[in-house]
């Protein structure tokens, strides 16, 4: 009977330290795992790393490109009324050549666009034959968007979001470039809000000069919003939409009065509002410039003809000295392409503007 039970002891005694190095075994196990599960953690600063990194790049390309030049002190191609043209839809009368989308790969910083209310119509969707079956919503017209199928409005309808988003998509793909927006403005407030809310990145990239202080400090460096990634500037001949970020264009910019004429032979440089002089001074504070330079009536034939010679020797004669001295921002003109065969373009105009010092 002792026998027995000094054997059963020893039993026992083994299997507890056969428990207990299972016990070990489980702990190790645990914990040669831990490392493994912490190893996304460990990538961190690795990422954190490569995102400075970019940061620095992207940075060193603007000032590079723009060095200390602020942005009234820079120049930029626009387009006047961008979304007429023979590509986005079916406009009989056109401004420009090509899509909003090709007019910024070509080089176009600025672009015009016309925002009116079109209300759905059973009307026009049944004498369509179904081709005319659009939503209520704020789409892109020149005049009633009912009126004159080509002419003051085209098919497929264009909406303003969708036009938007094409310029936030740019900028998505383009992180060294600005655009500007300028609105001919027939929405209510809350219409334009509720279409640009649609626009996805929109917030991210739109720039507002309240939160950057520009009244009381002036206008931001270009590389400056470059590395900051707010490079959407928007604005509206409407003044009731600042709080959507959407700048007054009144309250920010001088103008010269849009026309050349009929002929194109009107090339003095006055302004677009009698109470705004172009040379207006502001402490502290400079507007900026846009400067309109083609016909009441667009042709191939009359761009041409205007956007050479013409433009570069009207800013260089009427527009610096009505402007005391300064260059324009934005020189918006019709078919930003064509040219007077002089050697001088809207491109190349806009460049050398830019290297000035």
């Amino acid at each position: 009977m002792p026998i027995d039970m000094n054997m059963r002891l020893r039993v026992r005694s083994r299997a507890l330290v056969c428990l207990l190095v299972l016990a070990l075994l489980g702990t190790v196990t645990t914990a040669a795992a831990s490392p493994r599960a912490a190893a996304p953690a460990a990538a961190s600063p690795r990422g954190a790393t490569a995102a400075s990194t970019a940061t620095a790049a992207s940075t060193a390309a603007a000032a590079a490109r723009w060095g200390d030049r602020r942005l009234d002190e820079a120049a930029f191609l626009t387009t006047h009324n961008a979304f007429t043209n023979y590509e986005d839809s079916r406009w009989s009368s056109v401004n420009q050549s090509e899509s909003v989308r090709a007019q910024l790969d070509n080089g176009v910083r600025g672009l015009s666009l016309d925002t009116h209310w079109y209300e759905r119509s059973t009307w026009l969707c049944v004498i369509s034959f179904g081709s005319d079956c659009y939503p209520s919503d704020v789409y892109l017209c020149h005049g009633d968007c009912k009126t004159f199928a080509g002419a003051t409005y085209a098919l497929p309808r264009q909406t303003f979001h969708g036009t938007m988003q094409t310029v936030v998509d740019f900028l998505a793909a383009h992180p060294q470039e600005i655009v500007t927006v300028f609105l001919e403005d027939y929405v209510g407030a809350d219409q334009l809000q509720s279409s640009l809310s649609r626009v996805n990145g929109l917030q991210n990239m739109l720039f507002r000069p309240d939160q950057w202080g520009v009244r009381e400090h002036g206008w931001p460096k270009v590389a400056d919003l470059v590395t900051s990634g707010k490079r959407l500037l928007v604005f509206s001949d409407r003044s009731d939409r600042e709080h959507l970020g959407v700048m007054y264009d009144k309250s920010w910019t001088v103008s010269n009065f849009w026309s050349l004429g009929d002929l194109g032979n009107d090339l003095s440089c006055v302004s677009r509002w009698s109470d705004v002089p172009l040379d207006r001074q502001e402490p502290g504070f400079r507007r900026l410039f846009t400067m309109s330079h083609h016909r009441n009536v667009p042709t191939v034939l009359t761009a041409a003809l205007d956007n050479g010679a013409k433009l570069r020797n009207r800013i260089a004669g009427q527009c610096r000295s009505a402007t005391g001295g300064r260059d324009p921002n934005f020189v918006s003109v019709d078919f930003h392409r064509l040219s007077d065969g002089s050697g001088h373009t809207p491109a190349s105009i806009v460049a050398e503007l830019n290297a000035r010092p």
